[in-house]
């Protein structure tokens, strides 16, 4: 609608600059005619009066009258400072030729001269009016996407923020009892064997965790400063035993302390995220390197895969809601970890590169703490 708005917009206008040339154009020629009455045959006719209103009403359209030699005789409406230049007047004898074919009199002595004229302040106007209008238009609807795409990720985000918190709510119960079952197991049991017991109370451990990065959603972290190394190991630590026996795993440190303003919870769930897709794109088996950085005081982790990669067109899409080519999921991991980073932690998480079946690399920066 707002384009066929402006469409009509245009061409009407483009009709009344039409229509408002054209009377001008009819101005020019009565005042030429006008100006040639009171020059030749000012003494033949009695009253004149009439002519010189004719003369006298032309306040606003540009004209200048050249005799047959090429000569400026006479101008009206022209710039009082520059009219004084000739070459200026010339100069805008042609910019006139090129808007308007002149209008031809006829002067003393069988002379013919002609006039020169060019668009009124008006007729400027108006013809650049349309294309303020536009402007004005271009500028509200780009308010308004803005405003209502802010509108729309405003409501999605206060959707997944009450989804996140009704999940923490949920899991508090059940996750309760299996902590009492735990107990009991033990206190009947004795040890539970194979050290059962002390993996069970990890997992138990890790639900709690899982409820507790859920119900922080839509609330501002506390950041720590904490030494990135030591994150990056401790996520390291509980995901080692449950990758699968076909990953092979390599994790390289930065050989120095570096510190980070990191929320460790949120930073491992990241990091679990990136771990899984990995495993997942090399369906179970192959190889997974993790590798930790520093470059002009930024920290840099890298997590690698030699799975099926993906081309360079889903590079951003990958981290938008919904995107996931598994089976099963909502592809909402990837989307979450973007935010953790970007809006938590100031930071950037991308795909660096991505060789199918050689290697394919998510990297985190976040910035380095300098003391």
């Amino acid at each position: 609608m707002a384009f066929l708005i402006s469409g009509a917009m245009l061409l009407l206008s483009k009709l009344l600059t039409q229509k408002v040339a054209q009377e001008e154009q009819k101005k020019v020629a009565l005042w030429a005619e006008a100006m040639r009455i009171l020059v030749q045959e000012g003494d033949e006719v009695n009253d004149l009066t009439f002519h010189l209103k004719v003369v006298q009403t032309n306040t606003t359209i540009p004209a200048i009258v050249v005799d047959e030699n090429g000569r400026i005789t006479q101008h009206v409406n022209m710039d009082s400072a520059k009219s004084r230049d000739t070459v200026w007047l010339k100069r805008k004898v042609e910019d006139f030729a090129g808007l308007h074919e002149p209008i031809l009199i006829h002067w003393f002595h069988n002379t013919n001269h002609k006039v020169y004229y060019g668009e009124s302040t008006v007729l400027q106007q108006l013809r650049y009016y349309p294309y303020v209008v536009l402007t004005v238009v271009a500028l509200f609807m780009m308010v308004s996407y803005f405003a209502f795409s802010s509108s729309r990720r405003a409501e999605q985000n206060r959707v997944w923020v009450g989804l996140a918190k009704e999940t923490a709510h949920q899991l508090g119960t059940p996750i309760t009892s299996l902590m009492g079952w735990v107990e009991y197991l033990e206190m009947e049991l004795g040890k539970l064997p194979n050290q059962a017991g002390d993996e069970m109370r990890k997992d138990v451990k890790r639900l709690n965790v899982i409820t507790e990065r859920f119900s922080k959603i839509g609330s501002e972290p506390v950041l720590q400063m904490v030494d990135v190394n030591k994150a990056v190991q401790g996520a390291m630590d509980y995901m080692e035993g449950r990758i699968g026996q076909g990953v092979e795993l390599e994790l390289f440190l930065f050989p120095s302390i570096t510190y980070v303003e990191l929320n460790v919870n949120l930073f491992d769930w990241v990091l679990e995220n990136l771990i899984k897709n990995g495993i997942d794109a090399m369906e179970g088996k192959g190889k997974l390197v993790i590798r930790v950085s520093v470059k002009n005081h930024k920290v840099h982790i890298d997590v690698s895969d030699n799975g099926k990669g993906m081309p360079r067109n889903r590079f951003k899409s990958v981290f938008k809601p919904g995107f996931t080519t598994k089976k099963r999921g909502w592809g909402l991991g990837l989307s979450l970890a973007k935010r953790i980073i970007t809006d938590y932690h100031k930071g950037q998480i991308f795909v660096k590169e991505s060789i199918p079946f050689v290697r394919t690399t998510f990297r985190i920066v976040l910035n380095e703490v300098r003391f």
